[in-house]
């Protein structure tokens, strides 16, 4: 291929390349060269050293023009997301963003609950068509179906570990199953209708289970025997949630109350009233989430302000409300979406909590100005569960359009 140059560029090419020869005592090189190109006489002063000169220069300039390619190319992405871009935001701050990364079906009827396992790169999901299905949330892919439960599956829990899941349902049991060789090894009797919720306790020796039949139960999962019965909701137990460290227990119910309990004496510790509907799910706020809470409540930190602990609580009167369980107080609450709100999951970080909700979005919220800060278009039907992976950059849905979808947060 012939280099694009004119004569007299060609002429100053061959003349620095003779120079370049000379000056490195290339001397039969230069003289064949010089006989070839028609040069003679000596080689005018302007040409040394710019054979090197040019080469240096041009190498240096094409790392500048990639350079700043780059910056262009960062510079349009955060204009088309009027954001900064993923390097500018630490992992606390970033939040879901559209299109899902992964939409799964294989569910014959609407999904329940969806959990991520503490662990794995896995995640379960329940379903009125009495099955849990365990899926890959990094790839996609289906797992497997366990199988027993004889009516709609309810609610899922792991244990801190991740070895045991355990799972209810209106069949009015609770089953737990091994999550290394997938059988179900045990199955508990003692609710007298619709098991709505599942968690275990801190150390994974005890479970919690509420139900249609207004009690809560605590059960020892070595026996499956059920070792106390927590009373005094006035209707269907919707959700039982542990704290962290295992001393209380917030439960919310149809009789429009968020309940805490003390673990150890069963007594009601605080009933906390100001939702106008049932209240469909409760959450524990991390300690990562009090600072914002505070500044939300208007709290005037130099007096100590609300020391916590924290509950957020949604509810079919379409409203999020953040409680402080010591005084029983409702610090404050978040309005937007237009339908019943199914479930709200803590960010690891502190700053948002995501929220699922029959309006069919997924929303994020923005905890210290209590706004929404996104709303995702999430599913073709009803939200039904949600969850925030605790140290990977994921949140999962489930709905009544009876698939699962995957969304990456950046």
């Amino acid at each position: 291929m012939k280099m694009v140059l004119s004569q007299r560029q060609r002429e100053e090419l061959n003349k620095a390349i003779a120079d370049y020869l000379g000056s490195n005592g290339y001397v039969s090189a230069l003289e064949a060269f010089k006989k070839e190109a028609d040069i003679s006489g000596d080689i005018e002063r302007k040409y040394g050293g710019l054979l090197e000169k040019k080469w240096t220069s041009v190498i240096r300039l094409q790392k500048k023009v990639m350079e700043m390619e780059t910056k262009l190319s960062e510079a349009e992405k955060e204009f088309i997301e009027g954001a900064p871009t993923r390097g500018k935001r630490s992992p606390s701050e970033w939040i879901p963003r559209p299109p899902e990364k992964y939409c799964l079906s294989g569910h014959r009827a609407p999904v329940t609950k969806v959990i991520f396992h503490p662990v794995f790169s896995v995640m379960v999901s329940s379903s009125e068509d009495s099955s849990v299905k365990i899926w890959d949330f990094e790839t996609g892919e289906y797992e497997r179906t366990l199988k027993g439960h004889t009516d709609s599956v309810q609610d899922i829990a792991f244990d801190q570990s991740g070895k045991l899941l355990a799972s209810c349902s209106a069949d009015m049991s609770i089953k737990i199953w091994d999550f290394q060789t997938y059988e179900c090894l045990k199955t508990m009797h003692g609710h007298d209708h619709n098991v709505s919720s599942v968690s275990f306790m801190p150390g994974g020796d005890f479970l919690l289970s509420s139900s249609r039949d207004k009690t809560m139960k605590m059960w020892e999962v070595a026996t499956g025997y059920c070792t106390k019965t927590f009373t005094g909701h006035r209707e269907w137990v919707r959700m039982v949630r542990v704290n962290q460290d295992g001393s209380l227990i917030a439960s919310c119910s149809n009789d429009q109350t968020v309940r805490i309990w003390v673990t150890s004496t069963k007594e009601c510790k605080a009933e906390l009233r100001d939702h106008d509907h049932v209240v469909e799910c409760v959450a524990w706020a991390p300690d990562s989430a009090h600072g914002a809470i505070n500044e939300a409540a208007g709290a005037d930190n130099k007096k100590g302000a609300h020391s916590g602990p924290f509950v957020a609580s949604g509810s079919r009167d379409k409203t999020i409300k953040f409680w402080d369980v010591s005084t029983g107080l409702c610090l404050f609450t978040l309005v937007g979406h237009d339908n019943w709100v199914r479930g709200v999951a803590f960010h690891p970080g502190g700053k948002y909590l995501v929220s699922a909700s029959d309006d069919k979005t997924l929303r994020v919220w923005d905890v210290r100005n209590k706004r929404c800060m996104k709303t995702l278009e999430a599913h073709q039907h009803f939200c039904t569960s949600i969850d925030f992976h605790r140290t990977h950059p994921f949140v999962i849905t489930g709905s009544v359009d009876q698939t699962v979808k995957v969304w990456e947060c950046r």
